[in-house]
């Protein structure tokens, strides 16, 4: 109780620059958007020489068209550790999609975990994701810090655009 007074203080003072605002505060396509440009603008993720031909599941026929596909990519499964702190097998639930047989019912079939493990060992090397005992994976606190400031700058340019 004593932290909200604290800050109707500051705020009431003009004191305070910026509300807490978290990834759960702004809309999820937006936000991976946002993200991805921010991981791109940072040029610290190194990105395959294969993404230009590689497919995300065997449920795809092709490659992905956008060429920003691995930010992208890099993005989405921060926000997703975000909300819930997941392993490999768990992403690679996430991300797969429904395989059509033709004529024959469709089925879901899992993304290939490759791609996952390359995007999580690149923000790793950023310092915004960390192992866990169990093997799983988790937002660091760095990384949690960098996405509630997207997420905030990114509520900020919509609510301006209103």
């Amino acid at each position: 109780m004593g932290d909200f007074l604290l800050l109707g203080i500051l705020e009431g003072l003009g004191l305070a620059t910026k509300a807490h605002c978290s990834v759960k505060d702004v809309d999820g396509h937006v936000y991976v958007v946002a993200l991805a440009k921010f991981l791109k603008n940072t040029n610290k993720i190194k990105v395959p020489e294969w993404v230009d031909v590689v497919k995300l599941s065997t449920a795809n026929e092709l490659a992905p068209s956008d060429p920003d596909w691995f930010y992208v990519r890099c993005a989405a499964i921060l926000r997703h550790l975000y909300l819930r702190p997941t392993g490999i097998t768990g992403l690679s639930k996430v991300f797969g999609r429904s395989k059509r047989y033709g004529v024959s019912p469709r089925h879901h079939v899992n993304a290939y975990t490759g791609i996952l493990r390359r995007c999580l060992r690149e923000l790793e090397n950023l310092g915004l994701v960390d192992k866990r005992a169990d093997g799983g994976r988790e937002i660091s606190r760095a990384g949690r810090r960098d996405m509630d400031s997207v997420a905030f700058q990114t509520k900020r340019a919509l609510a301006a655009m209103k």
